[in-house]
């Protein structure tokens, strides 16, 4: 594949290098520590434009190609911070794009826009406490009274759940299975809504992850996105650019990890001679150089089919589950590599390798991607 990057593509990866190097990088461990990362980060990207890369100008986005998403979600790797990255993506690229794609001119004034500004928090409201991989059966319902919904029912796994303005979430409106989702946005300062409890995960942190409840919460009917019982076709169609970005900023994680652990490798001695020089790390750290090679291939040919609206799902799934896997083992020996020090807090490689375990999970499972991959291919 030739070099898919233009002068304007390299000018923007170096503004946001100097934004995560400078803003975010910094505080990697204290953010981790205190398990949550300040509000303001949210205003300052709105600022640079990294929410709105993808979407339309009319609602403060910047209306650029996908290889700029491409730049941002590499660059993020930089922060040595899955959570500030799954977090800011999340805002970006994962809950505002339906909006952007099949809102109303109201519903793209009053919760797209601000959100690409940063003034507004926005989070997906998809998973449950029995339905994750699952979507088809969640519970969570929203009943038609009058000009209004009533939501009942509990949301699990929600990035930025806390501290959201608004979320994009999914509901049952008609009978059982796919057929009868919705989708909407939902202002979260509605009576009846409630932060249950922010969850207290293995990596990612400094992201706040929350159980929501929903009690009688009233809505509008004016905030659905799309047409009723349409929403678990706009789910599926939204998990593809999820699954896209998440492999992409996987695979530049795996990078820096390899960097950072050769370059270790060139200070740290052991037994008279430096640790990159033992053949055994030497031939491991070319095995994985060549498989995150052959992983950014695959990821940069998908996002070209991806930007010319093919929606690849096939390839996607192969994305999200090649990315993932590696990841597990690039991790598990950078590591090993760094032996002690490899097992404590302050080193980017400890909360790399307790970051990445979420990759083959959330999002869609390992397991999920093969099933997904086998029916594309006709078994």
């Amino acid at each position: 594949m030739t070099h898919p990057f233009t002068e304007e593509h390299d000018t923007f990866r170096k503004t946001v290098r100097r934004f995560v190097e400078k803003e975010l990088a910094p505080h990697a461990l204290e953010w981790d520590q205190a398990g949550l990362f300040p509000r303001e980060l949210f205003r300052k990207c709105g600022e640079l434009g990294l929410f709105g890369i993808h979407h339309d100008p009319k609602y403060g986005g910047s209306g650029l190609d996908y290889w700029f998403v491409t730049v941002f979600a590499e660059e993020l790797a930089r922060s040595d911070n899955a959570g500030v990255s799954m977090a800011l993506m999340v805002q970006g690229q994962m809950a505002t794009p339906i909006i952007n794609d099949v809102g109303t001119e109201e519903q793209k004034r009053e919760f797209l826009a601000p959100a690409l500004a940063g003034e507004k928090i926005a989070a997906l409201g998809m998973s449950e406490p029995g339905a994750g991989s699952d979507l088809a059966n969640l519970r969570t319902t929203a009943r038609r009274d009058g000009d209004d919904y009533v939501i009942n029912g509990s949301k699990m796994w929600i990035t930025n759940g806390t501290r959201a303005d608004f979320l994009v979430l999914a509901v049952r409106t008609g009978g059982p299975g796919a057929a009868g989702i919705s989708l909407m946005t939902f202002p979260t300062d509605v009576n009846g809504f409630s932060v249950s409890k922010k969850l207290d995960k293995v990596g990612h942190r400094s992201s706040d992850t929350a159980i929501l409840f929903f009690e009688d919460c009233r809505i509008p009917a004016r905030y659905v996105l799309g047409k009723e019982n349409d929403g678990f076709f706009h789910i599926m169609n939204s998990f593809q650019g999820e699954r896209l970005v998440t492999g992409i900023n996987a695979v530049a994680m795996m990078q820096r990890m390899l960097e950072e652990a050769i370059r270790y490798g060139r200070e740290r001695e052991a037994f008279g001679k430096r640790l990159i020089e033992y053949q055994v790390w030497r031939h491991k750290f070319a095995e994985h150089l060549t498989s995150v090679a052959a992983a950014r291939q695959l990821t940069y040919h998908t996002v070209e089919l991806f930007q010319r609206k093919r929606r690849p799902l096939r390839e996607i799934s192969m994305v999200k589950l090649y990315t993932a896997d590696l990841a597990q083992r690039v991790a598990y020996d950078c590591q090993q590599f760094y032996g002690g020090m490899g097992y404590i807090e302050e080193t980017n490689i400890a909360r790399a390798w307790r970051d990445v375990r979420m990759l083959t999970i959330g999002g869609g499972t390992s397991e999920m991607m093969k099933e997904i991959i086998a029916q594309t291919a006709g078994m």
